[in-house]
């Protein structure tokens, strides 16, 4: 039998209330009383509980309502239902949100409820649920689909380890051992034994809040032919930038002023400087053996990826040999004693191919200015870069300009990154051989 939305609630709220109940039945059952740490759990779970609960009477007061209105239609079986807000649909996100806050108006607010409900049980994408915070998260097709203004996408993001941002913090903190417990040969039987103390620290990864606004006028929302491809224009365009900034931030992030520290700025990677007036990708070849060494050679874990900005790679696949053919050839041509391996053959972010049997990708929010006109070349293991993203969440405010007849719509995230917990694991190629090419 196919599960309704208000059994799977009933199920999760189980799922948490359960061990609690057993905290509480074990300790009767050994005559004793619930510790701190015990406590804390039951409250935690109590906590969560009663969210839910709260959120199981909506769902049973909506059950009974929609079990009389079909008490007075004829039954009707659909295999295909429509998703409550398409590209192309008649109803707008944006314009029900209005509505709803607005006028409080009941169908939009029904609109809004099952909307939330298609998302976090059917599509089980990006959701919200503090609160009645739900109802405000964006169709699903707007997070799939963008604007026509071309940005960067989040090349180097998807290559680090992504984690959800847990709930109620300011800041993550990772511990790291910075001098390990050793062994060594017993001299002689009796002998003292080798005891070198561990020293540990803490890496401290600040959870910073990535935002935009866009300020419309009501009579783009009240007159608006595009019905739900309204809201696709305005949070498409939002979605897409926090990509863009996402990637600068890991890469470049200054770690002061509201910004993630990025891997460039990470104390203790790496550093590999190429000094070449008129470069080449033979001689480039030479410091990305040094940046792949220094990676293996420090942290004793294998390299995962390089990372470079678009013209870069794309020089590097410029680069001819005596006989005017390409140093970087495509796999078709079946590479011989080749620089590196074109793997796509096309333009654009993302994997290009590889070198030194390293996964080469190309992201364009890889910064060019440093040095003036340089783009640094990352190498690493970027499974020890850490990123932790909370859920996207969207307001539409239309009483903070409502003397304009203006509505501004934001969207938010939290985001923490690090890459300061084993920084040995990354490298960076900088100087005069990685600075502007002529004609890229």
């Amino acid at each position: 039998m196919t599960k309704t939305i208000l059994d799977l609630a009933r199920e999760q709220r189980e799922a948490i209330i359960k061990p609690a109940n057993d905290v509480v039945a074990a300790a009767e059952a050994e005559g004793r009383g619930i510790t701190d740490d015990e406590l804390a759990k039951v409250r935690e779970a109590k906590s969560a509980a009663e969210t839910i609960d709260a959120r199981i009477a909506e769902l049973s007061d909506l059950a009974e309502r929609n079990a009389r209105a079909a008490k007075s239609f004829p039954t009707i079986s659909v295999r295909n239902e429509p998703k409550t807000y398409e590209k192309r649909g008649q109803h707008s996100h944006a314009r029900d949100l209005i509505m709803a806050t607005t006028t409080n108006d009941p169908t939009a607010w029904e609109r809004l409820r099952r909307h939330a409900a298609e998302v976090r049980v059917e599509t089980r994408d990006i959701t919200r649920t503090d609160g009645a915070g739900g109802e405000f998260v964006p169709p699903l097709w707007l997070v799939d689909m963008f604007g026509d203004f071309p940005r960067a996408g989040r090349v180097v993001a998807n290559l680090c380890r992504q984690m959800p941002l847990p709930p109620g913090t300011d800041s993550i903190n990772l511990p790291r051992i910075t001098t390990g417990p050793q062994v060594a040969m017993q001299t002689a039987d009796n002998a003292a034994v080798q005891e070198t103390d561990m020293v540990t620290a803490t890496v401290t990864a600040p959870v910073v809040t990535v935002a935009g606004q866009q300020d419309v006028a009501i009579q783009l929302v009240d007159q608006s032919p595009l019905a739900g491809g309204f809201d696709q224009l305005i949070y498409g365009q939002l979605l897409a930038d926090y990509e863009r900034i996402l990637g600068t931030q890991i890469l470049n992030g200054s770690g002061s002023s509201g910004q993630v520290r990025g891997i460039l700025n990470t104390t203790g990677i790496n550093a590999v400087t190429f000094t070449q007036a008129s470069p080449t990708l033979p001689l480039l070849y030479v410091p990305l053996a040094q940046a792949v060494n220094g990676v293996e050679s420090n942290s004793f874990l294998p390299c995962t990826a390089i990372v470079s900005h678009p013209r870069r790679w794309n020089w590097a696949a410029s680069g001819l040999d005596t006989q005017n053919r390409p140093l970087i050839v495509p796999t078709a041509g079946g590479p011989y004693n080749a620089a590196a391996v074109d793997r796509v053959g096309t333009a654009g972010n993302g994997f290009r191919g590889e070198a030194l049997g390293v996964s080469w990708y190309t992201d364009a929010t890889m910064p060019t200015t440093v040095s003036t006109n340089q783009d640094p070349i990352v190498i690493g293991n970027f499974d020890q870069a850490f990123l932790f993203e909370g859920d996207v969440r969207t307001r539409v405010l239309p009483d903070v300009l409502s003397g304009n007849l203006t509505i501004r719509f934001q969207l938010y995230r939290y985001v923490a990154f690090t890459a300061g917990v084993r920084p040995t694991a990354f490298s960076a190629i900088t100087g005069t051989g990685v600075a502007a090419p002529s004609g890229f």
